[in-house]
């Protein structure tokens, strides 16, 4: 699965742009659980196009707008539009069940 790193410069414009569905991942070096999010999720053949990569330690801004205040924390971005964030254990069965709860949603701004 194709992933993205993204940062506060890039991080609106490539997700307005880029075509389908992105879960965005906020995640930190210093945290077990993201680190263990990077390794697995790119392997759980999840209904999304991509994964997007957000370091919280080095991205403030995103931080402060997507209101981040757990990590590891996820979004759903479809086509540009905003399916809000994700309350899921990182397990494939669940995660997948909540990418559909969240697509069924109405979309949003970007924050």
């Amino acid at each position: 699965m194709p992933s993205l790193e993204l940062t506060d410069f890039d991080a609106d414009r490539r997700l307005l742009e880029l075509p389908g569905t992105s879960l965005l991942i906020f995640t930190s070096i210093g945290c077990a659980s993201c680190r263990w999010a990077r390794r697995e999720l790119p392997g759980m053949g999840l209904a999304v196009d991509r994964l997007c990569w957000v370091d919280a330690g080095n991205n403030a801004g995103l931080v402060q707008r997507y209101e981040v205040f757990h990590l590891p924390s996820l979004f759903l971005v479809g086509d540009g539009q905003f399916f809000g964030s994700l309350q899921s254990a990182l397990r494939s069965g669940v995660l997948s069940a909540m990418l559909e709860q969240a697509l069924a949603r109405e979309p949003d701004e970007l924050p």
